[in-house]
């Protein structure tokens, strides 16, 4: 018997950004899937655009996966998480530990198969390169629709962010950023005119 999608289905209790006022609260299951379809996003755009050779199929599932540990560790604020290097380098251990725990829950004959997803050093660098430019994509628009909302709460996580996706050297977030972040500054309303 294996506990581990009884363990994955708690996804859905942890919740994001603990620190600061929410005007509509985020999970971490809903925030995987939205990095999924991103991170599919990005796979396709680097393929069509800038000629890579992605599977956007790989790049969706290892972004379903990519915040899985947090069903054991729960979600460090980033303050709290990059507050300094030693703080930093034990939750490393922490979340490498948690990791572990779910590949062992995985029946021995499949280890192999969600190795990749569990095990962020077993990760294709490419692969885990694009799932954390989607990550912090992702973190940025929940900035955006905080900030629509009213909620000036998440202003310096958006700056922080908008400089991280500035900094970003792949084509393809660049292209992402251009042809869908504006649509979030708009009320549904907006969006339909533009059908």
């Amino acid at each position: 018997m294996s506990h581990l999608f009884a363990h994955l289905a708690r996804m859905k209790l942890i919740q994001r950004w603990p620190l600061m006022y929410n005007v509509r609260t985020e999970n971490v299951q809903e925030h995987s899937l939205q990095v999924a379809m991103v991170a599919h996003a990005l796979a396709i755009i680097s393929n069509k655009k800038y000629d890579s050779a992605l599977d956007p199929y790989r790049a969706a599932t290892m972004a379903i996966y990519h915040d899985a540990s947090e069903i054991l560790t729960g979600d460090l604020p980033t303050p709290v998480k990059y507050f300094n290097k030693e703080i930093e380098a034990e939750y490393k251990k922490i979340e490498s530990i948690a990791e572990q725990r779910l590949l062992e829950m995985v029946p021995d004959e499949f280890q192999d198969d969600f190795r990749e997803l569990f095990d962020s050093s077993a990760a294709d660098p490419i692969y885990k390169k694009l799932v954390k430019s989607a990550d912090t994509l992702c973190a940025y628009l929940k900035c955006l629709e905080e900030q629509s909302a009213g909620n000036n709460e998440f202003n310096t996580a958006k700056k922080r962010l908008e400089k991280m996706l500035d900094a970003n050297p792949d084509p393809a977030v660049r292209y992402f950023r251009q042809c869908f972040i504006p649509s979030f500054t708009l009320n549904l309303d907006d969006i339909n005119k533009m059908l």
